[in-house]
């Protein structure tokens, strides 16, 4: 069984940063992607990054380009998702999960994904 666990969510002003961080264990497969998606009030949940265990390839929601950046620390089997220049509509529960399939590249859906963490939120609010 999948563990994943969530930390790093908070209250921050907009222009400012959060490190998200995504702690899996319990995991065997050397195959596997590892995703962050966040799903606002009201609104279906997206995917927002992701990083294959593989090659390390990564994807970004357009919205977020430039501004977050996916990376992992294999030692600690951690994800981390770092968010810069967050904006209001960043808003958000995050959430990790993990996907037991081989990922070269593109956009992941959350039917591919599974197991979940419980998520953290993130809220930015002046």
């Amino acid at each position: 069984q999948v563990q994943l666990v969530e930390s790093g969510g908070g209250l921050v002003q907009p222009g400012g940063s959060l490190t998200l961080s995504c702690a899996a264990s319990g995991f065997t497969t050397d195959y596997y992607v590892i995703g962050w998606f966040r799903q606002a009030p009201g609104k279906e949940r997206e995917v927002v990054s992701c990083i294959g265990s593989s090659h390390g390839n990564t994807y970004y929601t357009d919205s977020v380009k430039g501004r977050f950046r996916i990376s992992r620390d294999d030692v600690k089997n951690t994800v981390y998702l770092q968010m810069n220049s967050l904006k209001p509509e960043d808003t958000a529960v995050y959430y990790c999960a993990f996907g037991g399939i081989p990922y070269y590249s593109g956009k992941i859906n959350p039917w591919d994904m599974d197991y979940w963490g419980k998520g953290t939120l993130v809220t930015v609010s002046s």
